[in-house]
């Protein structure tokens, strides 16, 4: 962890859904934690800074994060055979991704004692890796029959927090997966439930009354994964219950479209949240969060910087995670972006609202710069400079 100031920013986005866009022109962060936002012109006892980086009028956001991947172990995917999947995303913004399930994992144990395994394995192993420098909470378990809820406690003790797509694996009806559910929770985990049809073999077709019967925290890719669920079961979800809402990449973009209408009609854009769904049959995506960002803020009443909060602070708070939002006593995961070269949008903000994908100028985690120029989004018209 680092210390770094960075001033002359032309545009906060705060990763919060009810204040989207912060007054100031600095962020100061101390032993990777944000400590201070505002104007700098106003601050009079700024400490010596290890890092000074000169924004130059660009865009600031919370780091990125991809509430729908699905990892293995280490930064290779059997999926799509390919390796270096995970810093690839981190060119894209994206400083932590959610583990949805290691199902790719050739071989993936399905007994009690192998899935348990595996969840306590790759939660730690990724505690420990950080590709690229971001951040992976892995080891996502996936429901299978005969676990008990002592095994959630054991897991949950050994750091397993996450419940991977209720539905990947044998435990299927609702009425087997609501009291699992219930276990998992009661240990403080954070439970996801596939929406839609069939995704890879084995996997099964859930309907919004499973979703509801179940009742996990997250319904999955209500827009498909890839095949969505009719747009009234869509419907129900908002209505019906307060669980959260995703929308991924790897989906039906029309019902994307659709949903989000709904949920600025129905005014539930604080339980939406957004993800790739990859690797996956549709690939590895490495720009999939940012162009989910540009496909809602371009194609519906949804803007730029509510998209971007969608893709921060609301999955920070459904994962219970310290990040996601620019305020003090949070991790200093930012993304700098500014308009591409060539697009129409004088700035990031108005080519995301354009349909653009922006220039990410750096990205850094922890108060420290961990890319300092994307290698897969468009060049920004203007970069940062680091000072010192």
């Amino acid at each position: 962890m680092s210390d770094v100031l960075l001033k002359n920013i032309g545009t906060i986005v705060s990763g919060n859904i009810n204040h989207p866009i912060l007054e100031g022109d600095a962020i100061l962060s101390l032993d990777g934690k944000v400590s201070r936002v505002g104007f700098l012109a106003e601050w009079d006892d700024i400490p010596d800074m290890a890092a000074v980086i000169d924004c130059r009028g660009t865009t600031v956001t919370p780091g990125l994060i991809d509430s729908h991947c699905h990892p293995i172990l280490g930064d290779y995917t059997s999926r799509q055979q390919q390796t270096g999947f995970l810093e690839s995303e981190l060119h894209g913004g994206v400083t932590t991704m959610i583990s949805a399930g290691e199902v790719h994992l050739q071989g993936r144990p399905k007994d009690p004692a192998g899935v348990k395994a595996l969840a306590i394995l790759a939660a730690k192993a990724f505690t420990n890796f950080r590709p690229g420098g971001a951040k992976v909470e892995g080891g996502a378990v996936i429901l299978e029959n005969g676990l008990k809820q002592t095994d959630f406690e054991e897991m949950a003790k050994e750091g397993v927090h996450i419940v991977g797509e209720v539905g990947l694996g044998s435990v299927k009806d609702p009425e087997v997966a609501a009291p699992m559910i219930q276990w998992a929770k009661d240990c403080g985990m954070t439970v996801m439930m596939h929406t839609g049809g069939t995704s890879i073999p084995g996997s099964s077709t859930v309907t919004a009354d499973m979703v509801m019967r179940a009742n996990p925290d997250i319904a999955s890719h209500v827009n498909g994964g890839p095949t969505a669920v009719a747009i009234d079961e869509v419907r129900q979800l908002i209505t019906q219950t307060e669980i959260a809402l995703e929308i991924v990449h790897c989906g039906n973009p029309l019902m994307a479209v659709e949903a989000a209408r709904l949920f600025v009609e129905k005014k539930v854009l604080h339980r939406v949240i957004i993800g790739n769904d990859a690797p996956s049959g549709t690939g590895v995506v490495p720009l999939g969060i940012l162009r989910v960002i540009n496909h809602l803020a371009g194609l519906t009443p949804i803007t730029a910087a509510q998209a971007i909060c969608l893709a921060t602070g609301n999955t920070a708070r459904i994962h219970k995670l310290n990040r996601g939002i620019i305020e003090p006593g949070r991790e200093a995961d930012f993304v700098i972006m500014d308009t591409p070269m060539g697009s129409v949008g004088k700035d990031a903000l108005a080519a995301i609202a354009a349909g653009d994908v922006p220039g990410v100028a750096m990205v850094i985690v922890d108060g420290k710069v961990v890319v300092s120029k994307s290698r897969n989004t468009p060049p920004p018209v203007t970069m940062p400079e680091k000072i010192s």
